[in-house]
């Protein structure tokens, strides 16, 4: 019997796959596996062609991210189906392991899609990124590969069946994949609706930090995501989300709260004002629109010198 597909299938389903395009590759890749160990592919061209797919794919977001840096990340969060891709999240892990997330990126939910981008937003020299891309890729395509050719006898057996099924085979791998689409939508609006709450807008932060008393303006923003926008609201503390239960016993309870960042629909933020609720705080608000609306209004920054995440030193007043 023939191979089903050949290597230029393999190429660009994974190519495809790793530009953002949802079209699974692990199913080829696993197929592909057991026709290799069955000698209908040849297995280092299969091999060689999916890890080039994945260093095309990845070296094409890390200049991206490199050309446009935070704005290649928001556009992603707003675009991906994972409900907690909020880049604070993956931030954190990248500050955490370095270049080394760039080796597990591909496993991890959320990781997978904003590591790459992020590494060229960060300023990562392309060289050390793409080793630790390529191992990454390496091993994600290893692992694929290795479970196709264990699983060999019982692909072999179902392949007959699903080439005489032909088009109506296509039909169900479609429906699986709307199915699969339908799940993650539903799960990302389940997560807005569980941060939805009262919203101020930065006309009315803007007006009430004329006034007294002062709100205390907290940035949730990841050392990362801070130093890709180095601005802020002057006087905002710098604690991230985190941190914040961690903290949570140094902020003020007589004043109000409020809480910004610069991911959609304000998600870091609406988390952080849930869990300073849950250690009994009252008077806490996202920011709506978080820092990009606030200087879309025109209101004043102030530069961060140095990206340096630090508890609140106290709850005296932020601005004079």
């Amino acid at each position: 019997m023939t191979s089903p597909f050949g290597l230029t299938v393999v190429f660009f389903n994974v190519l495809l796959e790793q530009l953002g395009v949802p079209v699974p590759a692990i199913p080829t890749l696993i197929v592909a596996g057991a026709l290799a160990a069955d000698g209908r592919l040849p297995a280092f061209g299969v091999a060689g062609l999916a890890l080039l797919a994945c260093v095309l794919g990845d070296s094409s977001w890390y200049f991206a991210g490199r050309a446009y840096g935070a704005r290649v990340m928001k556009l992603l969060c707003r675009l991906s189906l994972t409900p907690d891709i909020c880049v604070s999240q993956t931030q954190t892990t990248f500050e955490r392991w370095g270049a080394k997330a760039l080796v597990v990126a591909k496993f991890v939910p959320g990781l997978s899609m904003i590591a790459q981008p992020l590494a060229g937003a960060v300023h990562m020299g392309f060289l050390r990124f793409l080793v630790f891309s390529a191992l990454g890729s390496a091993l994600w395509v290893g692992v694929a590969l290795l479970a196709g050719m264990l699983l060999r006898p019982q692909i072999l057996q179902l392949l007959p069946s699903l080439m005489r099924v032909g088009r109506a085979s296509l039909v169900l791998v479609a429906v699986l994949l709307a199915a699969y689409v339908a799940f993650k939508w539903r799960e990302r609006r389940r997560f807005r609706v569980a941060l939805e709450m009262a919203r101020i807008s930065v006309e009315d932060l803007h007006g009430r930090l004329a006034g007294e008393p002062v709100p205390y303006v907290v940035d949730v923003r990841s050392p990362t995501a801070q130093s890709l926008e180095l601005q802020r609201i002057p006087g905002a503390v710098h604690l991230p989300l985190q941190e914040v239960s961690q903290h949570a016993g140094r902020l003020p309870r007589d004043r109000d709260i409020i809480l910004y960042c610069n991911c959609p629909n304000e998600a870091s933020a609406a988390q952080a004002a849930r869990v300073l609720m849950s250690h009994g705080f009252t008077r806490v608000r996202p920011l709506r629109g978080g820092l990009d609306a606030w200087i879309a209004a025109g209101y004043p920054v102030e530069e961060v010198a140095v990206v340096v995440a630090e508890p609140p030193p106290s709850a005296a007043p932020l601005v004079p």
